[in-house]
């Protein structure tokens, strides 16, 4: 069972090459997709540099949002199974294998990484709790991390939506369409690292993101 990768970077020149390092090291049979979506630190420089076959680097020539990047990795992606992985090092990749397993044993089609959120501020864990809460009542689910960037599911279920967003709001949209299309969600604990410096703005992109989950919970 092969796994596909997809990494979405933009501007993550000092973290980009470690991550990448983490990811191929996974001894997991795999294809790493990585897009660089218009970075201008010098990240596209130093993805220029690696000249490794292990990665599949796709260039964007202007930055489009993190929705965008994943639609070009999907369309590059050839495995049984996909995840998606950002470019910081707030998650571990070591974890996939634990993630991988229920779906290696045919138990689920889906599963998503539940992070521990105690090191993030006050206003942050807040506000995933508040979108978590919100998942739960208008999909009727259990559902403890609705943003979590971990987010495994057989190749399959992907291939039966399309990610309509450019940015972040694609965390709410594919959780909202796989659980429309009737999949259940397993929940395996994963290791989680935040960064204070983080691009999404709970103040800016949260609206939208609780916008995005009542969008398709109404939808048809």
């Amino acid at each position: 069972m092969k796994l596909s990768i997809l990494i979405p970077v933009f501007d993550e020149r000092e973290t980009v090459r470690e991550i990448l390092e983490r990811v191929a090291a996974v001894s997991l049979e795999k294809e790493i997709v990585v897009v660089d979506d218009g970075s201008t630190d010098g990240t596209t420089e130093v993805l220029q540099s690696l000249q490794d076959e292990r990665f599949h680097v796709v260039y964007h020539p202007e930055n489009r949002g993190k929705g965008a990047a994943i639609r070009t990795a999907l369309a590059a992606a050839t495995g049984d199974v996909v995840v998606i992985q950002d470019a910081d090092l707030e998650y571990d990749p070591t974890d996939f294998t634990a993630l991988l397993e229920p779906i290696a044993r045919g138990e689920t089609k889906v599963v998503y990484g539940v992070r521990t959120l105690r090191r993030q501020s006050l206003p942050r864990r807040l506000g995933n709790n508040f979108l978590s809460l919100v998942t739960r009542i208008l999909f009727r689910v259990s559902l403890h991390d609705m943003e979590t960037c971990y987010k495994m599911m057989a190749k399959e279920v992907f291939d039966r939506f399309t990610i309509e967003s450019n940015g972040f709001e694609i965390e709410p949209e594919i959780t909202a369409k796989v659980l429309k299309l009737g999949y259940g969600i397993r929940e395996v604990p994963i290791s989680y690292a935040p960064r204070s410096n983080r691009k999404l703005n709970i103040w800016t992109d949260g609206p939208h993101a609780l916008w995005t989950l009542a969008k398709y919970a109404l939808r048809k």
